[in-house]
């Protein structure tokens, strides 16, 4: 089987790799002549001329032995053994030619009895070359390519464990011939190895801010896409998700706000842009976030405001190595509104609100229900007796026939979603290496079924990976590798066919009426029921979207002067497609019945059913050239310098078709859509490019004190041609005071202590459009008709700008990187200054008669303030003769963002109700603040505000005012907000609206997430391991937009929901300590009242979440190893199980973590209504199985 697997990955590799080239054997016979050359350069001679691959720890001695062999056409025995006698070191031929080297005699000793035992890590992997050695001997062994060892002992005899980033560990042997022995890895491994931009380096040796996580991150989670799992992993890496749509891709921000213009962090897929909601989070070896301007200089105007690095899984050394892994969940809302589904309690609350504000009857409930008095009583008189039911009207409501509904209520969310969604995750890979060959193949199929509850089409979402890497040695100094990856999605999104964008939840809030049933007597569907769930149930309205990604990586890696120069060379090609249905499809309904009692059915919205298509097509092509010499002068001198270039090209088009007059409701192509009288066909095409040139220097001296210096030459088609080009550089130090010779402090007090600094300068462009400096003409058509048609029309050019240059990320940085008690405990914390300057922002107002609008330019600086922090603990003991190992993890982040330029002489304020892109800025302006009124409570009676309106006469004004208006009357009532007069003039207004005369309003919040924090435990023990991660953001003010029903119900419009927190917690003579106001409508959105954000609804919106729980048990080796397994592992797994908010004091019917935002797929608006799909929770049981 095994040779097998190795001819079939080899022809795999030979056909994409080397069609046109063939491989030259290697003879078995060595001949090899150095003389005084350190151990170390002689065996990578060996791996660069033979086929052989060695293994050892570089902690071991004899590395830097110096060693003379003469020998030709020899075994390779014969070498080894005169390379071993020289450095003293032992090695152990294994087979696929590997050969482990330790510095241990392996000579066994005279004992009583053999032991055989395999060392793995907590996850059940293998550990190959561990060190096994009896305490107190020289007798020792070395772990094989499974992680077994044997070795001879002495009764009650102790084994010490060690491997180079791991715990050592002593065994008691006890009366056991067979041992399993988990280690686990060391808190603070100097020589781990992170990832860096165009390279990688000893994490001991940076002077950035860099934060490294691993796979481990991923295991046991079995999401849609790896975006979802990154969320308050890395501190100050801020992970936004609009949505729990399975398929949702985040905005990815680090270190907080970077420009008004936007500050996404750029995201790297092995080198290439991507979008990581498409890749297989099994296929993800490390993520590495590059945080200041030092660790991100060397990606220029690409990165300004952070990088984030995430690099797949390679090959594995060795025979084939194949794992399959399988999950199944059960998933379902975090928040789903609990609002009143009593029909008759709703209806009256609708009439409450109603009546308040108007001081009137309604004649009718929105669109969808006529509404009397008398109706109101009967159905009282209905609900006290329990006699529900519909009728046809006798003329008392509306025109004869007209249904009257009297339903014990409806809950539509209980109708639109299921009580459980199932998913699966299959991931299937193959990897190894037969010294010249290696391969890493790997597939995944993802399924969610849906939340929506229709037994025609629901929500479904399916997503396919597959990524095939291999690489071959095609000379000692020549390697050549290709990573070909395909993905590929499509989800279903339901929408309903009424007014606006189709979002179902908005839908529901103004026309999901208790007071309705969903069907009428006969069958047919409610005027209700079709404007909100009605569309899902039929299942002919949605938008259908299918995303593929395809991308290919060639690369080329040579190496001379004995790896210390290396060049390497890449070339990559990305399509991007996406396909995009959407059909609307007028769906039947009856409010009233003809003359002989049968529905008349008709349609809500337009005369036809619709059908729209969008394609978009994006091409990316990239490369990479850049070489690097490493070297190391008099032992104590480390030297390493990196040079390159980097170019990219994209290109986009859209093509979108519209028509109407679908042939039959079931089609979807644009050819059986036979309208001609709105029928559209527009495309759009755009470009860019960027190029530039980089470099990197980095020096240590005896790895005390560390230097790095990084520059690039930007260059950007999106300036004009004498604007084009920038030099940003950077540069860092770094000081590892305990490696100082006169430290004399204890590792187990204080085992590493290390400062560092950095300073950096970047460009950015996220303010332009790909074509800002050229004047563009619109053409649109006119509603002038000749000839039968109407005319085009070219609109005239915006004004260009002047001298447009790049925005600059100037960073500063201060970091200290701390161990004690020998690295159990582990610190490491940095703060930052971000001054973002000559920000792209509309220019000042110009007078009319100029003929257009102020163009663009660099007329806004800000500074952004930070710091994070991340404390590790990581320790084991010995329990019931197993090894206990538990760690404890806490991050903390912080910042905030001041304007100190902006184009607002007048320092105007915002709106807080209507904020928008065009929001007013001002110098010393915290971004995310809100402004509002003080709340003095409620007023309780009438002769309070007598007093406050004579007070205001008393002044010359009046109390009743627009801005103070909860009702038609223009009259406060008991029950109101009562406001205090912050400026003293006697009444409550809003001043001239500038920070000098802000009226009787101040700074009463800030919208910005402050103090975000994680923290993660975890333990193992016998092969049980398991873990759980909390994350949440200790402080954060939310003021509930005026479209935000869900939290504010009818006050926002009287026909909307009605929260059932809402019952019995709103201010009457009988309750006036309630938290809300009178009960009356439009008290949000449009006049005053709770449009004015005021101190008394400013919500504490700060959480705490479980997002992640995981138990598991890996399988004693001895029982898989008969099945010829490696490892096998089973697993219970959770994801957002908890979450713990002071806002849910009130409403737990928005998620605290997306609060406010809308469904993007739907709408572009940013209401702030926080109508969107819920995030899911999850229970997941998995298996995870290793041959």
């Amino acid at each position: 089987m095994s040779n097998f697997k190795h001819s079939f990955f080899r022809t795999l590799l030979y056909a994409q790799l080397l069609s046109g080239f063939s491989g030259v054997a290697i003879a078995a016979q060595i001949s090899l002549s150095v003389k005084n050359r350190p151990m170390r350069e002689v065996i990578k001679e060996l791996e660069e001329t033979t086929e052989y691959r060695f293994f050892y720890n570089d902690g071991i001695k004899g590395l830097n032995s110096p060693i003379s062999v003469d020998v030709e056409d020899a075994d390779i025995n014969a070498v080894m053994d005169a390379i071993a006698k020289q450095a003293n070191v032992a090695y152990v031929l294994k087979s696929g030619h590997q050969i482990v080297l330790s510095s241990v005699k392996t000579v066994q000793q005279q004992g009583n009895k053999k032991v055989t035992g395999t060392i793995t890590d907590p996850k059940g992997e293998p550990i190959i070359g561990a060190n096994v050695v009896v305490k107190g001997s020289t007798n020792g062994t070395i772990t094989d390519i499974d992680g077994h060892f044997s070795i001879e002992v002495t009764p009650n005899a102790i084994l010490q464990v060690s491997y180079i980033g791991y715990v050592a560990q002593d065994v008691p042997v006890g009366n056991k011939d067979n041992l399993v022995i988990s280690i686990h890895e060391d808190t603070q491994k100097l020589d781990e190895v992170v990832v860096v931009g165009y390279g990688s380096q000893k994490k001991v040796n940076l002077t950035g801010a860099v934060e490294q996580v691993t796979s481990d991150v991923f295991e046991g989670r079995p999401t849609a896409n790896a975006t979802q799992m990154l969320e308050g992993v890395v501190p100050n890496l801020n992970i936004s998700l609009s949505d729990g749509k399975p398929g949702r891709t985040a905005d990815f921000n680090v270190r907080g706000a970077g420009s008004i213009n936007g500050g996404s962090a750029l995201v790297l897929i092995d080198g290439v842009e991507g979008d990581p909601s498409m890749l297989n989070p099994n296929d993800i070896e490390s993520i590495s976030v590059l945080k200041d301007a030092a660790a991100s200089a060397i990606y220029g105007a690409r990165a300004p405001f952070g990088v984030v690095l995430i690099t797949t899984k390679n090959a594995t050394e060795g025979k084939p190595k194949v794992t399959w892994s399988s999950s199944y969940s059960l998933q379902s809302p975090q928040n789903v509104p609990d609002v009143v589904s009593d029909g008759y309690i709703w209806a009256k609350h609708f009439y409450d609100a109603y009546f308040n504000y108007n001081q009137a009857n309604p004649s009718g409930i929105n669109k969808t229900q006529q509404f009397s008095v008398a109706w109101l009583d009967e159905y009282k008189r209905r609900h006290e007796t329990g006699d529900f039911g519909t009728v046809i009207s006798d003329g008392s409501i509306g025109t004869k026939g007209r249904y009257v509904y009297y339903p014990e209520g409806t809950d539509y969310y209980d109708l639109m979603y299921k009580k459980s969604v199932f998913a699966q995750n299959q991931n299937l890979s193959i990897s190894g290496s037969d010294g010249k060959f290696d391969y890493y193949l790997s597939g995944r199929f993802y399924s969610y079924d849906g939340l929506f509850d229709s037994d025609e089409q629901t929500d479904k979402f399916k997503t396919y990976n597959m990524r095939f890497k291999g690489g071959y040695q095609l000379t000692p100094w020549l390697k050549i590798n290709n990573n070909f990856e395909f993905s590929h999605n499509k989800y279903y999104n339901p929408i309903t066919y009424s007014e606006g964008s189709g979002v179902v939840w908005r839908n529901i809030a103004d026309e999901g009426h208790p007071s309705s049933p969903l069907f009428n007597p006969d069958g047919t569907m409610t005027y209700s029921a079709v404007y909100t769930v009605g569309d899902l149930l039929y299942g002919r309205s949605g938008i259908t979207t299918k995303n593929s990604n395809l991308k290919n990586t060639t690369t080329f890696n040579a190496k001379f002067l004995g790896d210390r120069l290396r060049v390497n060379g890449d070339f990559t090609y990305q399509q991007k497609t996406q396909e995009k249905t959407k059909k609307q499809v007028r769906s039947p309904y009856a409010r009233s019945a003809d003359a002989n009692g049968e529905s008349k059915i008709e349609y809500i919205t337009g005369t036809y059913s619709n059908l729209a298509e969008t394609t978009d097509h994006t091409n990316y092509l990239a490369t990479n050239l850049f070489a690097e010499f490493e070297e190391t002068f008099a032992e104590k001198h480390y030297f390493k310098a990196m040079a390159g270039w980097n170019y990219e090209k994209s290109s986009f088009k859209r093509i979108y078709a519209y028509n109407d007059d679908l042939l039959t409701d079931d089609v979807d192509n644009m050819n059986l859509v036979m309208g001609t009288d709105n029928r559209s066909i527009t495309s759009q095409w755009k470009a860019y490019q960027f190029g530039g040139a980089f470099f990197r220097l980095n020096y240590a001296f005896d790895d005390r004190y560390l230097l790095e210096v990084n520059g690039r030459y930007d260059g950007s088609s999106r300036f004009p041609s004498d604007e084009r080009w920038a030099f940003f550089p950077s540069a860092s130090v770094g000081w590892r005071i305990s490696q100082e010779p006169w430290w004399n402090v204890k590792s187990e007090h204080i085992s590493n202590a290390k400062v560092r600094f950095s300073w950096g300068s970047l460009g950015n462009a996220a303010g332009l459009s790909n074509y800002q400096y050229i004047q563009t003409l619109g053409i649109s058509k006119s509603d002038y008709i000749l000839d039968g048609l109407r005319q085009n029309y070219m609109s005239s050019p915006a004004a260009l700008p002047g001298n447009l240059t790049w925005e600059t990320a100037t960073t500063y940085d201060i970091g200290v990187d701390l161990g004690f008690f020998d690295n159990r405990l582990t610190v490491s914390g940095d703060y930052y200054i971000r001054k973002t300057t000559d920000m792209i922002v509309n220019g000042p107002t110009v007078p009319d008669v100029f003929g257009a609008s102020s163009p663009k330019g660099n007329y806004a600086d800000m500074s952004t303030y930070g710091y994070e922090l991340s404390l590790e603990w990581k320790d084991g003991f010995d329990l019931a003769g197993k090894r206990f190992n538990y760690s404890i993890k806490g991050t903390l982040a912080d910042y905030y963002s001041v304007i100190d330029k902006f184009n607002n002489a007048n320092m105007s304020l915002s709106e807080y109700a209507n904020q928008s892109l065009d929001k007013n800025y001002y110098e010393g302006m915290r971004i995310g603040e809100i402004w509002g009124f003080v709340s003095n409570g409620l007023w309780q009676d009438q002769a309070g505000i007598d007093a406050a309106e004579a007070a205001a006469k008393a002044a010359g004004q009046s109390y009743y005012n627009p801005l103070m208006q909860t009702s038609k009357t223009y009259k406060l009532y008991p029950g109101d907000i009562k406001f205090e007069d912050l400026n003293g003039n006697g009444y409550i207004d809003r001043g001239q609206n500038t920070v000098d005369d802000p009226g009787d309003r101040k700074i009463i919040g800030n919208e910005e997430p402050r103090y975000i924090y994680s923290f993660t435990l975890s333990a193992d023990w016998n092969n049980i391991w398991v873990s759980a991660f909390f994350q949440g953001v200790g402080k954060q003010d939310w003021y509930p937009s005026n479209e935000a029903s869900t939290f504010w119900g009818q006050y926002n419009r009287p026909y909307n929901q009605m929260p059932s927190w809402h019952v019995d917690n709103y201010w009457t003579p009988e309750n006036p300590d309630a938290f809300l106001p009178r009960y009356t409508g439009y008290y949000a959105p449009f006049y005053g009242g709770h449009k004015n954000a005021n101190t008394r609804y400013l919500m504490n919106a700060a959480y705490l979440r479980l997002k992640n729980i995981q138990v598991g048990y890996n399988l004693p080796s001895e029982w898989i190893k008969k099945l010829h397994l490696t490892n096998v592992g089973i697993y219970l797994s959770g994801e957002n199980l908890f979450t713990w908010s002071p806002l849910y004091k009130y409403s737990k019917d928005v998620n605290v973590s997306n609060i406010g935002e809308s469904d993007k797929d739907l709408t572009s608006s940013n209401s702030g209504d926080g109508y969107n799909y819920p995030m899911m929770k999850s229970f997941s049981i998995g298996l995870n199985v290793t041959f």
